[in-house]
């Protein structure tokens, strides 16, 4: 087993991490999409946000596809640089960031999810959170681990998912 990790954005090179506006409606952020041969298993996931808006951060895994930004290999970086290349498959409908287009998920796990409200003062910008060996979620073949957002207010998000496969 090899471990990767990926964030909502390409990969920075003379920049810094980028971070991507949420929106105000329903948006998935970063999508990573098993192929047909290889199922993965989360490891740790997180966000960190410009402001404090109303509404809920989800990780979550389906059976549709979002229309996303796709990933270049280079986005998906194995945490050993000995380790090969991820078998994710890459593409706007397939591992990639900032979503255009919602699909219509009929089958859906939910992992975790975080509601962050505004107006109660809660200050929380920053999440991560990894999973017990015990409690790791396992995402199959042929499926699609999202980290998702709904918010009332649009604010900057980075947000990450490492994995082993």
């Amino acid at each position: 087993m090899h471990r990767y990790m990926s964030y909502n954005g390409p990969m920075p090179t003379t920049g810094s991490q980028q971070q991507v506006a949420t929106g105000t409606a329903i948006k998935t952020m970063l999508q990573l999409a098993t192929p047909s041969t290889r199922q993965l298993q989360v490891i740790s996931w997180g966000f960190s946000l410009s402001g404090v808006p109303n509404g809920v951060v989800e990780l979550l895994s389906g059976d549709v596809a979002d229309t996303v930004t796709a990933h270049f290999a280079t986005g998906v970086q194995p945490l050993d640089p000995n380790a090969p290349a991820s078998l994710l498959s890459l593409g706007t409908g397939a591992t990639g960031y900032t979503a255009s287009a919602q699909g219509s998920m009929t089958a859906v796990r939910v992992h975790d999810a975080q509601i962050i409200t505004a107006t109660t003062g809660q200050n929380e910008l920053n999440y991560s959170y990894q999973f017990m060996p015990d409690e790791r979620p396992i995402v199959g073949v042929s499926r699609f681990l999202k980290v998702r957002v709904n918010f009332g207010t649009s604010v900057n998000m980075q947000c990450w998912i490492c994995w082993d496969e």
